[in-house]
């Protein structure tokens, strides 16, 4: 069941636009129109996009009168950060061999500079 969860997580992250619909949900709730008012698109396709977000867990929809408003789930996206983190010793090793490699080359600047061909 992660697996799956993940994926549509994943998948409505991979487009920038979401990405940005996210961001300013962050910042607290918005309706439609104020989600579509930074994109030179309709709000049919903001409402496409809204609704990828919400079958993935992103975002939720709430009746307001005739308002309803946006907000951001932090559920799906704890699941994802929690992926992820199990690759940080990976990543942090790789940093690490980066940065004692930056090191070795200001102690010893003629053995970084690369051949002459």
């Amino acid at each position: 069941m992660l697996a799956t969860s993940l994926d549509t997580t994943f998948a409505a992250l991979a487009d920038p636009t979401r990405r940005a619909i996210l961001a300013r949900l962050a910042q607290g709730e918005a309706s439609v129109l104020e989600l579509a008012e930074p994109f030179a698109m309709s709000q049919p396709a903001i409402s496409k996009h809204l609704k990828v977000l919400e079958r993935a867990g992103l975002i939720s929809r709430t009746r307001d009168a005739q308002r309803r408003p946006c907000r951001i789930e932090a559920q799906a996206l704890g699941e994802a950060n929690v992926w992820l983190e199990t690759y940080r010793p990976f990543w942090e090793g790789r940093v690490g061999r980066l940065d004692d490699l930056l090191h070795e080359m200001k102690r010893n600047p003629a053995k970084s500079t690369p051949p002459k061909r």
